[in-house]
């Protein structure tokens, strides 16, 4: 990144939106992270819900890829009891992804011209 870039980043807290994250895992594939709110003196905000997210890595032949995402869940136990169907349903939108930009990456362009401006797969 070049300086002049840098000091267009915004390095702004936004005091109004903060989360302390506490992490627990099986040690194996699952990890549920709980977001608990907090206000900007790091005391706990009971005016927002505690939010919950499932992690996990799959590995592939091109390397790890992560997946993350919110588990629908009101406490911890539902959070564990929804973790495996929610990453199931999160797996098959990353493979669907994957799956688009391997067939975007896949299409030849002719130059105008030789083709008609017709994209050839």
């Amino acid at each position: 990144m070049f300086e002049n870039e840098i000091d267009k980043i915004d390095f702004t807290v936004d005091t109004d939106n903060l989360y302390r994250e506490e992490n627990f895992t099986d040690l194996n594939l699952a990890s549920v992270k709980r977001m608990i709110p907090v206000n900007k003196d790091g005391s706990e905000d009971k005016s927002r819900p505690v939010l919950f997210l499932g992690h996990t890595q799959m590995m592939t032949p091109a390397g790890s890829i992560p997946i993350q995402c919110p588990l629908d869940a009101q406490n911890f136990t539902e959070a564990i009891a929804v973790f495996p169907k929610t990453m199931k349903e999160a797996l098959h939108l990353v493979i669907e992804e994957l799956k688009k930009q391997e067939s975007e990456s896949s299409r030849i362009i002719m130059p105008d011209g030789q083709s008609d401006g017709k994209i050839l797969f």
